[in-house]
């Protein structure tokens, strides 16, 4: 397998992440990995960041094993991206949106009884 078909494999990794943690990710390339940048950049010790990237490369590699990430999350992690909300908006939305599907399980287990 070459480089373009393992990227073609991996390429929705990205889907799996909130707008915050894409945000990291994109600052600590921009940072050319350097995790004391990062720990200054964000004003919090290297341990602290070195765990934060540690919990990211977890979610990364768990990836593949959790369920798909659905079209309001790709849809709204787009957006952040694009520049068209920020991160807190785009968490008041996931949240709306989880609320709601939680609501509608909850209505169609109360109609199955």
């Amino acid at each position: 397998m070459n480089f373009i078909e393992v990227a073609r494999t991996d390429e929705r990794w990205t889907e799996l992440l909130e707008a915050d943690e894409l945000s990291f990710v994109r600052r600590f390339v921009l940072a050319s990995g350097s995790l004391k940048e990062m720990a200054e950049e964000y004003g919090v010790s290297y341990p602290t960041i070195r765990q934060r990237l540690d919990e990211l490369i977890g979610k990364i590699r768990r990836g593949t094993k959790e369920k798909p990430v659905s079209e309001l999350r790709r849809t709204i992690r787009r957006m952040v991206e694009d520049g068209e909300i920020d991160v807190a908006q785009a968490r008041k939305i996931l949240g709306a949106g989880a609320k709601d599907l939680k609501d509608a399980e909850q209505k169609s287990e109360g109609e199955g009884r």
